[in-house]
């Protein structure tokens, strides 16, 4: 499931740190720190990976 801004990448990046150990859980805010909790390494790794050229940097809710 590829990332669909920018935001959302950078997000399960951070995320995605925190579950490896690279940086504390107790820094983590947002999106991030909910992604964390709810996802496998796994799926932070494919959010993370999505390349971000072409994407908006924020998506609209509607």
């Amino acid at each position: 499931m590829p990332a669909k801004s920018a935001a959302q990448q950078k997000a399960a990046g951070a995320a995605l740190a925190a579950k490896r150990g690279a940086i504390k859980k107790s820094k983590l805010k947002g999106a991030s720190k909910s992604m964390e909790k709810s996802m496998s390494e796994r799926e932070l790794d494919e959010l993370a990976s999505t390349k971000r050229k072409g994407k908006p940097e924020h998506v609209s809710k509607s």
